[in-house]
């Protein structure tokens, strides 16, 4: 499954001591992904996926956040290569690993 949109960078709340970003996936999206992931789930209720944002690539996992929307984790390698600020678009295309 690949899923591409749009979400603004933002820092956990719970850790604004560290560099921890993130970037939701949509409702909608989330909804379809548990949908398909059904049990095939990591621990915390991750899933794995291939992420792409510009010209950067990785392996790495989506995580539930507290309203139910996956998150996923940007880096510092690829915030840096692709010069993303907190509170701006990053433009998003996962490969989600079904099974």
């Amino acid at each position: 499954m690949i899923v591409e949109f749009e979400a603004a960078m933002f820092r956990w709340a719970a850790r604004t001591d560290a560099d921890w970003f993130f970037a939701a996936v949509p409702a909608h999206l989330s909804e379809e992904i548990r949908e398909l992931a059904g049990p095939v789930t990591r621990g915390f209720g991750a899933v794995r996926v291939r992420a792409r944002v510009g010209g950067s690539s990785w392996q790495t996992s989506i995580f539930p956040g507290a309203d139910g929307t996956y998150v996923l984790p940007l880096k510092r390698s690829v915030r840096e290569a692709e010069t993303l600020v907190e509170g701006a678009a990053v433009p998003v295309r996962l490969e989600v690993a079904l099974g």
